[in-house]
Protein backbone atom coordinates (compact mmCIF):
# COMPACT_ATOMS: atom_id res chain seq x y z
CA UNK A 1 0.00 0.00 0.00
CA UNK A 2 1.42 3.60 -0.76
CA UNK A 3 1.32 6.58 1.07
CA UNK A 4 -2.04 8.75 -0.51
CA UNK A 5 0.05 12.04 -0.30
CA UNK A 6 2.44 10.47 -2.31
CA UNK A 7 0.95 9.58 -6.37
CA UNK A 8 1.88 6.30 -7.57
CA UNK A 9 4.84 6.45 -9.80
CA UNK A 10 3.63 6.28 -14.01
CA UNK A 11 6.82 6.17 -16.19
CA UNK A 12 5.95 7.81 -19.31
CA UNK A 13 7.74 6.08 -22.08
CA UNK A 14 10.32 8.99 -22.43
CA UNK A 15 10.00 10.54 -19.09
CA UNK A 16 13.54 12.59 -18.33
CA UNK A 17 12.37 11.89 -14.47
CA UNK A 18 12.00 8.55 -14.29
CA UNK A 19 13.57 7.15 -11.16
CA UNK A 20 16.42 4.98 -11.92
CA UNK A 21 14.95 1.63 -9.95
CA UNK A 22 11.61 2.31 -10.88
CA UNK A 23 10.35 -1.33 -9.98
CA UNK A 24 10.89 -0.70 -6.55
CA UNK A 25 10.42 3.39 -6.50
CA UNK A 26 8.03 4.14 -3.40
CA UNK A 27 6.95 0.26 -2.89
CA UNK A 28 7.33 0.55 0.90
CA UNK A 29 5.08 2.06 2.74
CA UNK A 30 5.43 4.62 5.45
CA UNK A 31 3.21 4.75 8.37
CA UNK A 32 1.15 8.74 8.84
CA UNK A 33 0.95 9.24 11.88
CA UNK A 34 2.26 6.16 13.34
CA UNK A 35 4.95 6.42 16.82
CA UNK A 36 8.68 6.59 16.47
CA UNK A 37 9.35 2.92 16.59
CA UNK A 38 6.91 2.27 13.45
CA UNK A 39 8.69 5.06 11.61
CA UNK A 40 12.39 3.53 12.34
CA UNK A 41 11.06 0.10 11.30
CA UNK A 42 9.27 1.75 7.89
CA UNK A 43 12.69 3.52 6.88
CA UNK A 44 15.38 0.63 8.51
CA UNK A 45 16.93 -1.23 6.12
CA UNK A 46 18.49 1.00 2.97
CA UNK A 47 21.69 1.76 5.66
CA UNK A 48 22.10 -1.71 5.80
CA UNK A 49 22.39 -2.33 2.38
CA UNK A 50 24.77 0.57 2.20
CA UNK A 51 27.03 -1.01 4.88
CA UNK A 52 27.85 -3.90 3.35
CA UNK A 53 30.07 -2.44 0.83
CA UNK A 54 32.00 -1.31 4.02
CA UNK A 55 32.66 -4.80 5.35
CA UNK A 56 33.27 -6.49 1.79
CA UNK A 57 35.90 -9.05 1.56
CA UNK A 58 38.33 -5.71 0.32
CA UNK A 59 38.01 -4.40 3.90
CA UNK A 60 39.39 -8.15 4.90
CA UNK A 61 42.78 -7.23 3.20
CA UNK A 62 43.41 -4.39 4.23
CA UNK A 63 42.51 -4.58 7.82
CA UNK A 64 44.43 -8.28 8.20
CA UNK A 65 47.35 -6.31 6.28
CA UNK A 66 47.18 -3.55 8.94
CA UNK A 67 46.32 -5.30 11.68
CA UNK A 68 49.33 -7.90 11.69
CA UNK A 69 51.97 -5.96 10.63
CA UNK A 70 51.21 -2.31 12.51
CA UNK A 71 49.64 -3.63 15.42
CA UNK A 72 46.12 -1.49 16.75
CA UNK A 73 48.02 1.73 15.15
CA UNK A 74 45.50 1.83 11.69
CA UNK A 75 42.40 1.85 14.09
CA UNK A 76 42.54 5.85 14.12
CA UNK A 77 42.51 5.43 10.51
CA UNK A 78 39.23 2.87 10.83
CA UNK A 79 37.53 4.78 12.69
CA UNK A 80 37.70 8.34 11.11
CA UNK A 81 37.07 6.44 8.00
CA UNK A 82 33.92 5.43 9.19
CA UNK A 83 33.06 9.15 10.54
CA UNK A 84 33.56 10.31 6.94
CA UNK A 85 31.46 7.13 5.41
CA UNK A 86 28.29 8.25 7.93
CA UNK A 87 28.72 11.84 6.87
CA UNK A 88 28.62 11.92 2.90
CA UNK A 89 25.95 8.91 3.00
CA UNK A 90 23.99 11.29 5.25
CA UNK A 91 24.52 13.59 2.15
CA UNK A 92 23.62 10.89 -0.37
CA UNK A 93 20.34 10.62 1.52
CA UNK A 94 19.72 14.62 1.40
CA UNK A 95 20.54 14.82 -1.70
CA UNK A 96 18.21 11.70 -3.09
CA UNK A 97 15.08 12.79 -0.94
CA UNK A 98 15.42 16.19 -1.07
CA UNK A 99 15.45 16.36 -5.40
CA UNK A 100 14.09 12.90 -6.40
CA UNK A 101 17.29 12.32 -8.12
CA UNK A 102 20.44 10.11 -7.28
CA UNK A 103 23.79 11.34 -7.92
CA UNK A 104 24.59 9.95 -11.03
CA UNK A 105 21.38 11.47 -12.19
CA UNK A 106 21.99 14.72 -11.02
CA UNK A 107 25.40 14.74 -12.20
CA UNK A 108 23.77 14.00 -15.73
CA UNK A 109 21.71 17.35 -15.09
CA UNK A 110 24.25 19.30 -14.11
CA UNK A 111 27.29 18.42 -16.44
CA UNK A 112 28.29 18.36 -19.75
CA UNK A 113 28.17 15.45 -22.19
CA UNK A 114 31.96 14.28 -21.76
CA UNK A 115 32.14 15.01 -18.20
CA UNK A 116 29.34 13.02 -17.57
CA UNK A 117 31.12 10.24 -19.58
CA UNK A 118 34.15 11.09 -17.07
CA UNK A 119 32.29 10.38 -14.08
CA UNK A 120 30.81 7.54 -15.29
CA UNK A 121 34.35 5.81 -16.74
CA UNK A 122 35.35 6.32 -12.94
CA UNK A 123 32.67 4.91 -11.03
CA UNK A 124 32.54 2.20 -13.45
CA UNK A 125 36.11 1.81 -12.34
CA UNK A 126 34.75 1.97 -9.02
CA UNK A 127 32.39 -0.99 -9.43
CA UNK A 128 34.78 -3.27 -10.95
CA UNK A 129 37.48 -2.62 -8.20
CA UNK A 130 34.91 -3.93 -5.88
CA UNK A 131 33.80 -6.71 -8.04
CA UNK A 132 37.63 -8.15 -8.47
CA UNK A 133 37.64 -7.83 -4.06
CA UNK A 134 34.20 -9.94 -4.05
CA UNK A 135 35.00 -12.45 -6.48
CA UNK A 136 38.51 -12.96 -5.11
CA UNK A 137 36.80 -12.87 -1.69
CA UNK A 138 34.05 -15.33 -1.91
CA UNK A 139 36.80 -17.45 -4.27
CA UNK A 140 38.66 -18.03 -1.00
CA UNK A 141 35.74 -18.79 1.29
CA UNK A 142 34.78 -21.29 -1.04
CA UNK A 143 37.98 -22.85 -0.88
CA UNK A 144 38.70 -22.40 2.72
CA UNK A 145 34.99 -24.12 3.39
CA UNK A 146 34.67 -26.62 0.79
CA UNK A 147 38.08 -26.85 -0.96
CA UNK A 148 37.12 -25.41 -4.46
CA UNK A 149 40.22 -24.53 -6.63
CA UNK A 150 40.52 -20.97 -6.56
CA UNK A 151 39.64 -20.72 -10.56
CA UNK A 152 36.84 -22.40 -10.22
CA UNK A 153 35.63 -20.81 -7.17
CA UNK A 154 35.60 -16.92 -9.56
CA UNK A 155 33.49 -19.12 -12.17
CA UNK A 156 31.28 -19.49 -9.82
CA UNK A 157 30.36 -16.09 -8.54
CA UNK A 158 29.25 -15.11 -11.95
CA UNK A 159 26.39 -17.32 -11.34
CA UNK A 160 25.38 -14.71 -8.58
CA UNK A 161 23.25 -12.54 -10.74
CA UNK A 162 20.66 -15.36 -10.60
CA UNK A 163 20.88 -14.96 -6.97
CA UNK A 164 19.95 -11.22 -7.07
CA UNK A 165 17.07 -11.99 -9.58
CA UNK A 166 15.39 -14.14 -7.39
CA UNK A 167 15.84 -11.81 -4.10
CA UNK A 168 15.01 -9.11 -6.12
CA UNK A 169 11.23 -10.63 -7.60
CA UNK A 170 10.46 -11.31 -3.80
CA UNK A 171 10.37 -7.44 -3.44
CA UNK A 172 12.68 -5.32 -1.81
CA UNK A 173 11.83 -5.86 1.64
CA UNK A 174 12.72 -9.14 1.14
CA UNK A 175 16.14 -8.30 -0.39
CA UNK A 176 17.01 -6.11 2.83
CA UNK A 177 15.77 -8.78 5.21
CA UNK A 178 18.62 -11.08 3.55
CA UNK A 179 21.01 -8.63 3.74
CA UNK A 180 20.81 -7.72 7.45
CA UNK A 181 20.91 -11.68 7.90
CA UNK A 182 24.19 -12.40 6.65
CA UNK A 183 25.32 -9.14 8.07
CA UNK A 184 24.40 -10.86 11.77
CA UNK A 185 26.36 -13.94 10.75
CA UNK A 186 29.41 -11.24 9.96
CA UNK A 187 29.10 -9.39 13.28
CA UNK A 188 28.18 -12.52 15.46
CA UNK A 189 31.59 -14.88 13.92
CA UNK A 190 33.61 -11.71 14.80
CA UNK A 191 32.43 -11.00 18.36
CA UNK A 192 32.98 -14.77 18.90
CA UNK A 193 36.47 -14.28 18.02
CA UNK A 194 36.84 -10.96 19.75
CA UNK A 195 35.83 -12.74 22.71
CA UNK A 196 38.94 -15.23 22.02
CA UNK A 197 41.04 -13.38 20.90
CA UNK A 198 40.69 -11.17 24.39
CA UNK A 199 42.84 -8.11 23.04
CA UNK A 200 44.24 -5.21 25.58
CA UNK A 201 41.25 -2.84 25.96
CA UNK A 202 44.24 -0.20 26.69
CA UNK A 203 45.96 -1.28 23.67
CA UNK A 204 42.94 -0.70 21.50
CA UNK A 205 41.90 2.50 22.66
CA UNK A 206 45.35 3.60 21.73
CA UNK A 207 45.03 2.63 18.12
CA UNK A 208 42.11 4.88 17.95
CA UNK A 209 44.02 7.55 18.65
CA UNK A 210 45.51 9.10 14.93
CA UNK A 211 49.28 8.99 15.33
CA UNK A 212 51.62 11.43 12.87
CA UNK A 213 53.41 7.91 11.43
CA UNK A 214 50.72 6.90 9.43
CA UNK A 215 51.35 9.96 7.33
CA UNK A 216 54.94 9.57 7.47
CA UNK A 217 55.65 5.77 6.94
CA UNK A 218 55.16 4.68 2.96
CA UNK A 219 53.87 1.35 3.96
CA UNK A 220 51.42 2.58 6.40
CA UNK A 221 50.29 4.78 4.38
CA UNK A 222 49.59 2.65 1.71
CA UNK A 223 47.44 0.56 3.63
CA UNK A 224 45.43 3.40 5.08
CA UNK A 225 44.69 4.46 2.09
CA UNK A 226 43.42 0.92 0.84
CA UNK A 227 41.39 1.04 4.71
CA UNK A 228 40.01 4.58 3.21
CA UNK A 229 38.83 3.12 -0.05
CA UNK A 230 37.58 0.09 1.40
CA UNK A 231 35.54 2.07 3.79
CA UNK A 232 34.14 5.37 2.13
CA UNK A 233 32.84 3.53 -1.36
CA UNK A 234 32.90 5.90 -4.08
CA UNK A 235 29.67 3.61 -5.70
CA UNK A 236 27.87 3.97 -2.55
CA UNK A 237 27.12 7.26 -2.81
CA UNK A 238 25.21 6.51 -5.82
CA UNK A 239 23.31 3.75 -4.67
CA UNK A 240 22.30 5.40 -1.00
CA UNK A 241 20.80 8.10 -2.93
CA UNK A 242 18.71 6.22 -5.24
CA UNK A 243 17.76 3.63 -2.59
CA UNK A 244 16.30 5.69 -0.36
CA UNK A 245 13.73 6.98 -2.31
CA UNK A 246 12.06 3.06 -2.02
CA UNK A 247 9.84 4.88 0.72
CA UNK A 248 6.78 6.35 0.31
CA UNK A 249 7.54 9.21 2.45
CA UNK A 250 5.44 11.94 0.78
CA UNK A 251 6.46 15.10 -1.31
CA UNK A 252 5.99 17.65 1.46
CA UNK A 253 8.59 20.02 2.60
CA UNK A 254 7.70 18.45 6.24
CA UNK A 255 7.42 14.53 4.77
CA UNK A 256 10.34 14.97 3.33
CA UNK A 257 12.35 16.30 6.41
CA UNK A 258 11.39 13.69 8.36
CA UNK A 259 12.24 11.16 5.81
CA UNK A 260 15.69 12.58 6.16
CA UNK A 261 15.89 12.62 9.65
CA UNK A 262 15.15 8.74 10.09
CA UNK A 263 17.24 7.53 7.02
CA UNK A 264 20.20 9.38 8.26
CA UNK A 265 19.65 7.71 11.72
CA UNK A 266 19.29 4.22 9.65
CA UNK A 267 22.49 4.89 7.92
CA UNK A 268 24.28 5.87 10.71
CA UNK A 269 23.53 2.89 12.79
CA UNK A 270 24.41 0.68 9.91
CA UNK A 271 27.26 2.21 9.54
CA UNK A 272 28.33 1.94 13.08
CA UNK A 273 27.92 -2.03 12.95
CA UNK A 274 29.87 -1.56 10.14
CA UNK A 275 33.02 0.23 12.10
CA UNK A 276 32.63 -2.68 14.88
CA UNK A 277 33.18 -5.12 12.22
CA UNK A 278 36.19 -3.71 10.34
CA UNK A 279 37.64 -2.58 14.14
CA UNK A 280 36.96 -6.45 15.42
CA UNK A 281 38.59 -8.10 11.83
CA UNK A 282 41.77 -5.92 12.63
CA UNK A 283 41.99 -6.37 16.21
CA UNK A 284 41.73 -10.22 15.81
CA UNK A 285 44.89 -9.66 13.40
CA UNK A 286 46.63 -7.66 15.71
CA UNK A 287 45.79 -9.74 18.63
CA UNK A 288 46.79 -12.79 17.25
CA UNK A 289 49.12 -12.29 14.49
CA UNK A 290 51.20 -9.50 15.24
CA UNK A 291 51.62 -10.10 19.04
CA UNK A 292 52.79 -13.83 17.91
CA UNK A 293 55.69 -12.03 15.79
CA UNK A 294 53.92 -13.24 12.42
CA UNK A 295 53.88 -9.47 10.83
CA UNK A 296 53.59 -10.41 7.45
CA UNK A 297 50.03 -12.18 7.22
CA UNK A 298 48.69 -9.98 4.72
CA UNK A 299 46.34 -12.77 2.68
CA UNK A 300 43.70 -14.04 3.50
CA UNK A 301 44.10 -17.86 3.29
CA UNK A 302 47.42 -17.44 5.67
CA UNK A 303 44.85 -15.89 8.13
CA UNK A 304 42.67 -18.69 7.87
CA UNK A 305 45.42 -21.10 8.22
CA UNK A 306 46.78 -19.33 11.41
CA UNK A 307 43.96 -18.05 13.09
CA UNK A 308 42.88 -21.63 15.01
CA UNK A 309 46.96 -22.47 15.98
CA UNK A 310 47.63 -19.19 17.07
CA UNK A 311 43.92 -18.10 19.00
CA UNK A 312 43.39 -22.14 20.40
CA UNK A 313 39.95 -22.08 19.23
CA UNK A 314 39.24 -25.28 16.67
CA UNK A 315 36.34 -23.09 15.09
CA UNK A 316 38.09 -19.71 14.80
CA UNK A 317 39.04 -20.48 11.23
CA UNK A 318 35.63 -21.78 10.07
CA UNK A 319 33.66 -18.95 11.91
CA UNK A 320 36.44 -16.41 9.82
CA UNK A 321 35.62 -18.46 6.31
CA UNK A 322 31.80 -18.80 7.24
CA UNK A 323 32.17 -14.76 7.50
CA UNK A 324 34.10 -14.39 4.57
CA UNK A 325 31.30 -16.44 2.43
CA UNK A 326 28.35 -14.07 3.84
CA UNK A 327 30.39 -11.14 3.05
CA UNK A 328 31.19 -11.75 -0.10
CA UNK A 329 27.40 -13.06 -1.15
CA UNK A 330 26.13 -9.82 0.48
CA UNK A 331 28.27 -7.63 -1.62
CA UNK A 332 27.26 -8.72 -5.03
CA UNK A 333 23.62 -7.01 -4.21
CA UNK A 334 25.09 -3.66 -3.70
CA UNK A 335 27.37 -3.78 -6.51
CA UNK A 336 24.61 -5.49 -8.66
CA UNK A 337 22.20 -1.85 -7.59
CA UNK A 338 24.67 0.55 -7.63
CA UNK A 339 25.73 -0.64 -11.37
CA UNK A 340 22.28 -0.12 -12.72
CA UNK A 341 21.83 2.94 -11.11
CA UNK A 342 24.87 4.13 -12.32
CA UNK A 343 24.47 3.02 -15.83
CA UNK A 344 21.06 4.69 -15.78
CA UNK A 345 21.48 7.48 -14.77
CA UNK A 346 24.25 8.95 -16.66
CA UNK A 347 23.64 7.31 -19.72
CA UNK A 348 19.90 6.44 -19.82
CA UNK A 349 20.56 2.88 -20.45
CA UNK A 350 18.96 0.20 -18.93
CA UNK A 351 19.95 -3.20 -19.01
CA UNK A 352 18.46 -6.39 -17.41
CA UNK A 353 19.67 -7.15 -13.90
CA UNK A 354 21.08 -10.16 -14.99
CA UNK A 355 22.89 -8.86 -18.27
CA UNK A 356 24.19 -6.22 -15.89
CA UNK A 357 25.73 -8.21 -13.15
CA UNK A 358 27.17 -10.70 -15.96
CA UNK A 359 29.14 -7.75 -17.74
CA UNK A 360 30.47 -6.37 -14.47
CA UNK A 361 31.41 -9.62 -13.26
CA UNK A 362 32.92 -11.02 -16.21
CA UNK A 363 34.94 -7.89 -16.14
CA UNK A 364 35.89 -8.81 -12.60
CA UNK A 365 36.48 -12.67 -12.98
CA UNK A 366 39.13 -12.24 -15.73
CA UNK A 367 41.95 -10.73 -14.06
CA UNK A 368 41.42 -12.92 -11.01
CA UNK A 369 41.32 -16.13 -13.36
CA UNK A 370 44.41 -14.90 -15.03
CA UNK A 371 46.49 -13.55 -11.72
CA UNK A 372 45.49 -16.99 -9.98
CA UNK A 373 46.75 -19.10 -12.53
CA UNK A 374 50.34 -17.29 -13.16
CA UNK A 375 50.53 -16.29 -9.52
CA UNK A 376 48.57 -17.93 -6.76
CA UNK A 377 47.17 -16.92 -3.93
CA UNK A 378 49.69 -14.52 -3.33
CA UNK A 379 48.72 -12.86 -6.16
CA UNK A 380 45.29 -12.60 -5.65
CA UNK A 381 46.27 -11.10 -2.09
CA UNK A 382 47.74 -8.61 -3.84
CA UNK A 383 45.13 -7.81 -6.16
CA UNK A 384 42.72 -7.75 -3.79
CA UNK A 385 44.88 -4.63 -1.56
CA UNK A 386 45.24 -3.02 -5.02
CA UNK A 387 41.68 -2.89 -5.70
CA UNK A 388 40.69 -1.17 -2.44
CA UNK A 389 43.69 1.79 -3.49
CA UNK A 390 41.64 1.95 -6.73
CA UNK A 391 38.65 2.23 -5.12
CA UNK A 392 40.03 5.03 -3.07
CA UNK A 393 41.77 6.69 -5.83
CA UNK A 394 37.58 7.51 -7.76
CA UNK A 395 36.53 8.91 -4.40
CA UNK A 396 37.34 12.46 -5.48
CA UNK A 397 34.84 11.76 -8.61
CA UNK A 398 31.65 10.93 -6.54
CA UNK A 399 32.41 12.93 -3.34
CA UNK A 400 32.97 16.11 -5.30
CA UNK A 401 30.18 16.56 -6.65
CA UNK A 402 27.53 15.35 -4.03
CA UNK A 403 29.30 17.79 -1.36
CA UNK A 404 28.34 20.44 -4.36
CA UNK A 405 25.28 19.88 -5.20
CA UNK A 406 24.31 19.27 -1.61
CA UNK A 407 25.29 23.08 -0.76
CA UNK A 408 23.41 24.77 -3.88
CA UNK A 409 20.26 25.99 -2.43
CA UNK A 410 19.15 26.82 -6.55
CA UNK A 411 19.11 22.59 -6.37
CA UNK A 412 18.00 22.20 -2.75
CA UNK A 413 16.26 24.75 -1.74
CA UNK A 414 15.34 24.48 2.05
CA UNK A 415 17.56 21.33 2.18
CA UNK A 416 20.72 22.72 1.58
CA UNK A 417 23.25 21.75 4.30
CA UNK A 418 24.22 24.44 6.41
CA UNK A 419 27.97 26.77 5.86
CA UNK A 420 29.57 24.49 8.74
CA UNK A 421 28.23 21.64 7.20
CA UNK A 422 29.42 22.43 4.18
CA UNK A 423 32.99 23.64 5.36
CA UNK A 424 33.25 19.88 7.18
CA UNK A 425 32.11 18.24 4.16
CA UNK A 426 34.74 20.14 1.80
CA UNK A 427 37.12 19.49 4.62
CA UNK A 428 36.64 15.80 4.11
CA UNK A 429 36.71 15.69 0.56
CA UNK A 430 39.78 17.59 0.01
CA UNK A 431 41.79 15.50 2.93
CA UNK A 432 40.48 12.24 0.36
CA UNK A 433 42.29 13.86 -2.14
CA UNK A 434 45.24 15.20 -0.77
CA UNK A 435 46.12 11.74 0.78
CA UNK A 436 45.28 10.43 -2.91
CA UNK A 437 47.93 12.61 -4.48
CA UNK A 438 50.39 11.54 -1.58
CA UNK A 439 50.21 8.03 -2.38
CA UNK A 440 50.46 8.66 -5.89
CA UNK A 441 53.52 10.34 -5.38
CA UNK A 442 54.88 8.15 -3.03
CA UNK A 443 53.99 4.95 -5.30
CA UNK A 444 55.62 6.70 -8.42
CA UNK A 445 58.39 8.52 -7.30
CA UNK A 446 61.37 6.61 -6.47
Amino acid sequence: MRDSRRPAYKRPAQDEHRPSLPEVYASVRVPVGAGWLRRFLAFAGPGYMISVGYMDPGNWATDIAGGSRFGYSLLAVILLSNLMAILLQALAVRLGVATGRDLAQACRDHYSKPVNIALWLACETAIIACDLAEVIGTAIALQLLFGIPMIAGALITALDAFLLLLLVNKGFRFLEAFVIALLIVIATCFALQIAAAAPPIANVLRGFVPSPRIAADREMLYVAIGILGATVMPHNLYLHSSVVQTRAYGQSTEARRDAIRWATIDSTLALTLALFVNAAILIVAAAVFHASGHDDVAEIGDAFRLLSPLLGLGIASTLFAVALLASGLNSTVTATLAGQIVMEGFLRLRLPNWARRLVTRGIAVVPVVAVAAVYGEKGTAQLLVLSQVILSMQLPFAVVPLVRFVSDRRKMGVFAIGRWLAVLAWFVAGAIVVLNVKLLADTLLP
